[in-house]
């Protein structure tokens, strides 16, 4: 059996409110009770790296299903970019150590989580 990777699965992070401890949670819809935190989105989604590899470990090791990612969602999308936005972006990644993916994926959460419809 291939071993799940982190980026076939697609996750939501929120904002977490003064009560909750502040912060923003990284969850799967798909992974139940796999979840993490951070103070930025940026380090939820690198904590909820670690927080993916124990959950699968587990399912793995105790012979689980491991459930499909995304019910046929990739995750994925290709946006053309200006390339002064396209530098601006990897230097920020840079900056503050993650990928580009990262960077991008938490700026969007992050927006998405302001706009969420209540």
């Amino acid at each position: 059996m291939e071993y799940p990777k982190f980026d076939d699965y697609p996750f939501e992070i929120r904002r977490l409110s003064a009560d909750e401890g502040g912060g923003y949670l990284i969850s799967w819809p798909d992974l139940p009770g796999c979840m993490s935190d951070g103070e930025t989105p940026a380090e939820a989604i690198e904590n909820g790296r670690d927080a993916f590899d124990a959950w699968m470990g587990v399912y793995i090791e105790e012979g689980r299903e491991i459930p499909v990612p995304g019910g046929g969602a990739s995750g994925k999308f290709i946006a053309r970019l200006p390339k002064s936005l396209h530098a601006r972006l990897v230097s920020r990644a840079k900056q503050e150590g993650v990928s580009m993916n990262a960077l991008v994926a938490s700026i969007l959460a992050e927006d998405m989580g302001r706009h969420r419809a209540h």
